[in-house]
Parts: C-alpha cells; structure tokens; sequence
C-alpha cells in the first residue's frame, strides 16, 4: 500500500479515533500519543492491511486496545483534569465565588464519574462528554445498545444520589 492510498483509507477516522481516545484516557497528551502510536502500527503493517474490509472498525479496534493497553500498564500516569476545568465557559456576570463554586462543582462530577465502575465509566464518557452515538460506543466498547443504556442509566444515578447526599450534608 503506497502513501497516498494508506492516507485515503485511514487518515478521515483521525477526528473519531481521537474523540475514542479522549474519551477513554480523559487526557489530551496520551490521546494524541495514542493516536500516533496506532498511525505507527497501520503503517508499518500497510503492507498486510490490503485485505482488511472495513478500515474504520480495524483503526477503532486498535485504538481502544492500545488505550486500554495504556491504562493497565504501571507506568500510566493519568494527569488530572485541569484543562477541562480551564476549558468550562462562565457566564460574564458570575463572580469569584460563583466561578469558584462552579470549578468545585465540576471537580465534584469529575470525582464521582472516576469512582464508577470501569464499564460505567468509560460509557459515560463515551455518551456523556465526547457525544458518542449508540452505534459508536457499540462499536467501541463491545456492548449492547440496551447494555451501554442501562450503564448509562445507573451511571448518572449513583451521580445524581451522590451529589443530593453531599448537598445535603454539606
């Protein structure tokens, strides 16, 4: 496979195979050392992937596993999630306290959503932050679409009863 044919099969998934990447390791930098790692294996494999019928479900099942690859390894450092914090639009009439309580209440999510159990977890992030379709995180995950429903459904449960509990207390 020559460079133009390898760039027309698999380059159109890099927006997708990010948002996965992202959505998995909740973390920019890995993301796209992830996605570059994956760019690495399909080239140096380009040879035999000729034969591959759907390019897009092989390049999303590399990616998945090199990310869950990442997360078992012992040197994973998952960085925390500062950017998104940076990234959260206040409205221009808030004040310090408000901005503040709004970073505490973000923190707070983010928190409950890592205590999750591991399938809760990824398919919250997979519907809930990068906007994934049903279809996508079928695909991605391996799931059904009534199993990624009820994941999702349970997930933003135990959210919501653990935040009334801590308004309540606090």
């Amino acid at each position: 496979m020559d460079v133009d044919v390898f760039k027309q099969r698999f380059l159109p998934f890099h927006p997708k195979l990010y948002r996965i990447a992202y959505a998995l390791l909740d973390n920019k930098a890995d993301a796209e050392d992830i996605l570059q790692d994956a760019y690495c294996k399909l080239w140096n494999k380009r040879d035999e992937l000729g034969d591959i019928q759907n390019p897009e479900a092989f390049s999303i099942t590399l990616v998945k596993n090199l990310c869950l690859d990442f997360l078992r390894s012992p040197k994973a450092s998952r960085r925390d999630n500062e950017e998104a914090l940076e990234t959260v639009l206040l409205t221009t009439d808030s004040s310090p306290e408000k901005e503040l309580e709004e970073k505490e209440d973000i923190r707070r999510i983010q928190e409950l959503i890592e205590q999750l159990p591991e399938n809760q977890r990824q398919v919250i992030r997979l519907r809930g932050i990068e906007d994934c379709s049903y279809e996508d995180i079928e695909q991605i995950t391996g799931l059904s679409s009534s199993n990624i429903r009820t994941l999702l459904s349970r997930a933003r449960k135990l959210i919501r009863e653990k935040l009334e509990k801590a308004s309540c207390h606090g």
